[in-house]
């Protein structure tokens, strides 16, 4: 017997899931080891409880460049200058650090900057030009700030534009209240629907972020359906939880895509972007 067939005879015996132990044993315990090192290295150096922080890996990094590129009709060259642009800045490096340890929640946020998928919003931003963005959800202020950064590029290249950020909790924001960053940002304490609601100029791009339930999610892209301007943009940071921007995109006639992200050295899965145009 030639030794291809006597190997697919030995896996279908009875006994081949007992002689395979082993080695899937070994696969099973290098990976928890390497999630295990990863952890507890995370647990003594990292000060986060929530919405967590990290560098993509490369190959996450490129996937998210092709993302930009597909879903904004932009040459993929292009939007990696974006993403090198957001990561060389070193103003906004520097902001984030000092306005993080003079927080009275510097205890809880980690001072090394690092912006994971955030660097697609960037990208995303400077690709379209949108002359107003709505996030829901801000925490900190540090996706604000992102968002903040790229509208003053695309100012500083003759589109100017504006970010309306709604949060219902009045300390959050603290990293995008200094200028030149807080020039172009509205920052709206308040149920996040009502908020919507009351926005008196089309959006073109709209992100949600706050309450990821899906009844929450669903309410706030019913709300701002008639607030969009036309072409704008619907993004979502909870696409690897919910299907409601799909859902949303297929009741309205829209494309949808997703991205995922891959964190590097990190213990946590990662998040994504979900993209409706």
């Amino acid at each position: 017997m030639d030794p291809v067939n006597l190997r697919r005879r030995i896996a279908s015996t009875p006994l081949a899931p007992v002689a395979a132990f082993p080695k899937r044993l070994l696969r099973v315990a290098r990976h928890d080891a390497r999630v295990l090192r990863t952890s507890a290295r995370w647990l003594f150096t990292s000060r986060e409880h929530h919405n967590y922080t990290y560098d993509l890996t490369r190959l996450s990094r490129e996937h998210l460049a092709w993302f930009v590129s597909v879903t904004c009709d932009t040459p993929v060259k292009q939007v990696k200058g974006y993403l090198s642009e957001l990561e060389g800045d070193d103003a906004l490096r520097r902001h984030i650090e000092e306005a993080t340890a003079a927080s009275a929640r510097r205890g809880l946020a980690d001072k090394r900057v690092r912006f994971a998928r955030r660097l697609g919003w960037y990208a995303i931003v400077r690709s379209r030009r949108p002359a107003h963005i709505v996030e829901t959800g801000v925490d900190k202020g540090l996706g604000t700030c992102v968002l903040a950064a790229a509208l003053l590029r695309n100012a500083d290249e003759g589109a100017p534009g504006r970010v309306t950020s709604l949060d219902i909790n009045p300390e959050a924001g603290y990293l995008a209240k200094v200028a030149p960053w807080s020039d172009v940002v509205d920052l709206v304490v308040g149920d996040s629907i009502a908020s919507i609601e009351a926005l008196d100029r089309p959006v073109d791009l709209f992100l949600h972020d706050s309450d990821h339930s899906v009844a929450h999610e669903r309410r706030e892209f019913e709300a701002i359906e008639p607030k969009l301007a036309s072409g704008a943009m619907l993004l979502t940071d909870n696409v690897m939880v919910t299907n409601v921007l799909a859902e949303h995109a297929a009741r309205t006639g829209r494309k949808f895509l997703a991205y995922r992200e891959t964190p590097r050295d990190h213990w946590f899965p990662g998040d994504g972007i979900g993209l409706a145009w």
